[in-house]
């Protein structure tokens, strides 16, 4: 899609569905964004006292019956479920229908990484374990990748051009690349982010054996990127889903505008990592320049920059060294939120997105939860008070395990105006 002069369409996003430890919906996320509130805590959805990590980002009082019927709850994961939800807060908080009007002019892109974990765990314990040795029907479809995709195109009438990003945490800020290319070949709506559930014993060992997670027991010292005390990353769910669309389409229906996605870039560092998979910074730097680029930003616009804040120290470093790279000496100022939430994996990245959006919004930058000491290579411009934001530009940075590297560049519209007293 074109506009005058065959100058590009322009994707802007009109909705977000927040479902994640920091809460449910926007205005939930924003207080615990605002507020710096912890909302990590003792493993739930399982028992994990066997188990080094026993720590994660859960989304508290989450009913899944609020937003989907039994016959879907029961064909999916809980991985879907807080999908089904996500995008069902987006479509609202865009002033868009539930059923696609146009099929064929909506599409939805979301990422995935590791699927139905819960409900693929039961279904395996009943293989191995229950006195039927069988698996249910579902098990076919609920534990697979592209499981929330297909369930939320037959719900609500997606019929454009559809698909599954898989990068791990890069996936997230992919989909919304995506969804930008989408709108450009003439998809008017798109739905793109992620969500994700890796809590459960199959899928909390698989992550334990990368020696990545941290074994802290104390919520408030056990996810600590960029500082002396960084050990590791605490798990979490959830994410955020937004409704991305073509500009004149949204202005033309008088719809809200957050923002608009306005440069991305995905590299890889192409290399075998051996023993040490921290990767190449060097890859991580170009797709950061690459975004700036394309999106035709300098470096000294950029108001914030939020992080992968991977929270493993020689991580840490490799990203300091990135935005070094690309910023010099003097990188803007860095604000994470992950130590709050924990590290949701694909759907970590797409609920960076949702703040950065919401900051400008709000009109204020929110101050990071951390570090308290960075740790040496780490000195960054970490913000420590809330700020407002200069040009309305921020930069979000996402690297996928096993070499992939993500940037996205948002430009905020002008914030909202205040409510009397605020």
């Amino acid at each position: 899609m074109t506009g005058p002069g065959g100058v590009s369409a322009r994707a802007v996003v009109t909705g977000i569905g927040v479902v994640a430890p920091s809460g449910i919906g926007v205005d939930a996320h924003w207080r615990t964004v605002r507020d710096g509130i912890r909302r990590t805590g003792p493993i739930t959805l399982f028992d994990p006292g066997s188990y080094p990590t026993r720590v994660a980002g859960e989304v508290a009082d989450f009913d899944a019956a609020a937003y989907a019927d039994n016959r879907q709850l029961v064909q999916t994961d809980r991985w879907t479920h807080l999908g089904f939800a996500a995008t069902r807060l987006a479509l609202a908080d865009a002033g868009l229908p539930e059923r696609a009007p146009d099929p064929y002019g909506w599409a939805v892109t979301l990422a995935s990484s590791s699927g139905g974990n819960l409900f693929g765990q039961r279904e395996l314990q009943r293989l191995w374990g229950g006195s039927t040795r069988t698996v249910g029907a579902y098990q076919s479809i609920a534990w697979f990748y592209a499981a929330s995709v297909g369930q939320l195109s037959i719900h609500h009438q997606f019929k454009g051009p559809c698909g599954v990003l898989v990068a791990e945490t890069a996936g997230g800020l992919d989909s919304l690349a995506h969804a930008v290319r989408t709108v450009r070949r003439g998809t008017p709506v798109v739905i793109a982010g992620a969500t994700e559930c890796p809590l459960s014993p199959y899928a909390l060992a698989c992550q334990l054996r990368s020696g990545l997670l941290s074994d802290v027991a104390d919520p408030e010292a056990a996810y600590r990127p960029f500082d002396r005390s960084a050990g590791g990353y605490v798990p979490a769910e959830g994410g955020a889903v937004f409704v991305v669309e073509e500009r004149g389409h949204a202005l033309a229906r008088g719809a809200r505008i957050y923002g608009e996605v306005s440069g991305w870039a995905a590299t890889h560092d192409a290399a075998h990592t051996g023993p040490d998979p921290a990767g190449d910074p060097g890859q991580y730097a170009r797709a950061m320049r690459l975004a700036l680029d394309r999106a035709g930003v300098t470096a000294d616009e950029v108001d914030v920059v939020l992080p992968d804040a991977l929270g493993v120290p020689r991580y840490d470093r490799g990203e300091a060294e990135a935005l070094r790279a690309v910023f010099g000496d003097r990188p803007p100022p860095v604000t994470t939120q992950k130590p709050l939430t924990g590290r949701a994996h694909q759907g970590g990245s797409a609920l960076d997105v949702a703040t950065a959006l919401l900051a400008f919004r709000h009109d204020e930058l929110p101050a990071s939860a951390g570090p308290r000491e960075p740790a040496p290579g780490c000195e960054l411009d970490f913000l420590r008070t809330p700020r407002q934001p200069r040009n309305r530009v921020a930069l979000v940075g996402a690297r996928g395990f096993d070499g992939f590297n993500s940037a996205l560049v948002l430009r905020g519209a002008p914030p909202a105006p205040r409510e009397s007293g605020e």
